[in-house]
């Protein structure tokens, strides 16, 4: 949700920075890999050693700074096919460092007990569930249907994370962050069965039409 009201937002603050980026010779592909990269040393660095101020500040601006491929693309005409599908598949790079990284925080740092165990259990759970929600819209178009709804976009799900990790930074108790991952899996799950039942129909729908 936050992904789809923000795009307007960062069109209008970065189209000025990226038409000074695309003056320079930069691509939206070069973009793509460099905020990957980012996202994953500050992930790696940061979380598992619990610096839970300074790796989600960090954090949110490599996320801003992520828009600008897509803006950068528009701008010079070379948004492309391979350029979605690099995209797509960086940010599941990106996406698992951050919940493979908050996994080992809760492993190293959470003393032995139910909170470590659920933590754990849940930042693998998000994960997983994170890559299944654009799998769920990539194998929709490959098979001819739509599936651009749900509750939870990667901007939702790495929003709500960043806030409970900061929140834990600044003092709260750690299931703080456990809550978070937990709302993140089950609105990825939601999402998930939306595109699902999305599909459904339309790929239902015809055969309905066929035999009335």
């Amino acid at each position: 949700m936050l992904g789809q009201h923000g795009r307007g937002v960062t069109r209008a603050l970065f189209t000025a920075p990226a038409r000074g980026l695309a003056r320079i010779g930069v691509t939206p592909n070069m973009l793509t890999v460099a905020g990957t990269v980012a996202t994953i040393t500050v992930a790696v660095l940061t979380l598992p050693q619990g610096r839970f101020i300074l790796g989600p500040i960090l954090l949110a601006v490599v996320l801003i700074g992520d828009s600008f491929d897509g803006i950068l693309a528009r701008l010079t005409g070379t948004s492309s096919a391979f350029g979605a599908f690099l995209d797509s598949t960086m940010d599941r790079l990106a996406d698992g460092a951050v919940f493979g990284s908050l996994a080992v925080w809760a492993a190293l740092h959470l003393q032995a007990g139910p909170l470590r165990t659920w933590t754990v259990a849940i930042a693998v759970t998000t994960l997983v569930l994170a890559a299944a929600v654009p799998y769920a819209r990539a194998r929709a178009e490959s098979v001819g249907a739509t599936a651009a709804v749900g509750i939870a976009e990667r901007t939702d799900r790495l929003v709500l994370t960043a806030v409970g990790v900061l929140a834990v930074g600044l003092g709260a108790p750690a299931w703080v962050l456990t809550a978070a991952l937990a709302l993140v899996a089950v609105g990825s799950l939601i999402t998930v069965i939306q595109r699902v039942s999305t599909v459904h129909r339309q790929l239902t729908r015809p055969a309905a039409e066929a035999s009335a």
